[in-house]
């Protein structure tokens, strides 16, 4: 358990999150109008999105399949019927004055995410709910010195709210709990997760307690739009909430905002609770009821997900568990690695190394996505190739794969246009060992005497005599063979 020291003594927190992902679909949750992020205002925007008299909600089925998926993909139990309803409240991008939402009768109930932790242990935290709703439309106040301008393209987009217990403890379980929801959904290809486009956006439930004490009283921090300020947020809340109680005041339940650029979170209104927004079963929409073997057919088509894959590489291929987590965190980034072991053809960690190594350092320093790097992984599997069968060695590779990365160029032309072959030929290198023993007899008389150190300074001399070409694994037995 992380704890806070504050004046009067140590202080827990408690989190929950709500998750907003927008879900992946070519249309809107009760319309044809398209869902594509980035038109022109209001060019996305169908007579029901926009609340015109008459006009009545039509279900998209492709939404209510990727809230299925996806509840699969958090061990969630699916809600075989849901009901939804309509949650009343004015605001000036939702026309209608309601959104439909669910709140009784979710699609989807408890389910779990486990947490792969930095120090290498794990931790579960339980999902309470997933429910479909519509988003509103979008303010802007930008446009105009006296006037707010209103964008309804949203309007009516399908989102999922994923609500978890409250179960974390710290800003950095936090951060790992959205990376980790990213991801599974980013495999099941239900939401993209991207948050600068709003596609992903997070709720911050917390409240502080003494430790054993009950729960205390909660804020909510609304719509923070990326891990970092996420875990900002928190930061700065949970020792506003302390000061505020050492200094004899309350917590008030409130809805607050985060700045980041100031980095402060800030009121901005009482907190409303579910009474507040009148829900009621809508009454132009019947109950949605699934049927199990359907569910049963999405439950088979499913993908591998991060923790299954993780499994697989730490049992099948050998790897450790941070190499694994690493690797499996990202679903491009699994993919591109299985494609470079090409099956069982090329030792597994070997490739693990190369990939989080060097390759994701050119990726880092060049700025491309892996899908745009000059390196693919057909490129990448024949320089390891060549490292393997002894044509090149570690050091020449990875000047090779510098190379590679300028030019695009595979590994094979560039060690024939520079002759970079590793010298392997047991007579070449055993005349040059006799030389380097003949020329440092001092440093041969202290290995003989017990410092086997200097073994590598003489592997060193041998290997800059050679500009690195020269199979460090010949030249170290040659070596202890003739010190000995």
């Amino acid at each position: 358990m992380a704890l806070i020291e504050g004046k009067t003594g140590q202080w827990e927190m408690v989190i929950g999150l709500e998750v907003h992902a927008q879900v992946t679909s070519e249309s809107k949750l009760f319309s044809g109008a398209s869902a594509t992020f980035g038109g022109e205002p209001n060019a996305n925007v169908s007579m029901v999105d926009a609340a015109m008299p008459g006009m009545l909600p039509v279900l998209n089925r492709r939404s209510v399949e990727q809230a299925v998926k996806t509840g699969l993909g958090l061990n969630a139990k699916i809600n075989l019927t849901s009901v939804f309803e309509r949650k009343n409240y004015f605001y000036a991008d939702l026309p209608s004055g309601y959104q439909i939402s669910q709140h009784l009768h979710p699609i989807v109930g408890e389910g779990t995410v486990v947490l792969d932790m930095a120090d290498g242990t794990t931790r579960e935290v339980g999902i309470e709910r997933l429910h479909l709703e519509q988003d509103a439309g979008k303010s802007l106040h930008d446009q105009h010195p006296s006037k707010t301008y209103i964008d309804l393209n949203r309007s009516g987009i399908t989102l999922m709210e994923i609500v978890s217990k409250p179960d974390l403890r710290t800003a950095e379980e936090v951060g790992v709990y959205l990376a980790k929801l990213r991801s599974i959904m980013r495999y099941l290809g239900t939401c993209d997760g991207n948050m600068e486009e709003g596609s992903m956006r997070c709720d911050v439930n917390l409240s502080v307690r003494k430790p054993g004490d009950p729960l205390g009283t909660r804020t909510e921090t609304k719509n923070v739009n990326s891990i970092r300020f996420v875990k900002l947020a928190i930061e700065h809340e949970v020792h506003r909430q302390i000061a505020v109680i050492e200094e004899g005041g309350r917590i008030v339940q409130e809805t607050r905002l985060f700045d980041s650029v100031k980095g402060t979170t800030r009121a901005m209104r009482s907190k409303e609770e579910a009474h507040d927004y009148r829900y009621f079963p809508d009454p132009d929409l019947l109950p949605l009821v699934l049927d199990q073997a359907w569910v049963d057919e999405v439950r088979q088509a499913l993908p591998e997900l991060p923790d299954a894959k993780k499994r697989r590489f730490v049992e099948k291929l050998g790897l450790s568990p941070y190499d694994a987590g690493v690797l499996v965190n990202d679903k491009e980034t699994a993919a591109f690695y299985e494609a470079v072991i090409a099956g069982d053809k090329r030792d597994a960690k070997l490739v693990a190394n190369w990939v989080t190594g060097d390759f994701f350092g050119a990726l880092n320093r060049s700025g491309v996505a892996l899908s745009e790097a000059p390196v693919d992984a057909d490129k990448l599997g024949g320089l390891l190739d060549l490292v393997s069968d002894g044509t090149i060695s570690g050091r020449i590779a990875k000047d090779v794969f510098e190379e590679m990365w300028e030019n695009g160029k595979t590994a094979a032309d560039i060690v024939e246009a520079k002759g970079l072959r590793q010298i392997s030929d047991t007579g070449a290198l055993e005349a040059m060992v006799d030389k380097v023993i003949a020329e440092n007899p001092g440093q041969v008389e202290q290995i003989k005497a017990g410092n086997e150190k200097l073994l590598g300074w003489f592997v060193g001399q041998i290997m800059k005599a050679t500009q690195g070409k020269a199979n460090p694994g010949m030249v170290n037995q040659l070596l202890r063979k003739k010190l000995s």
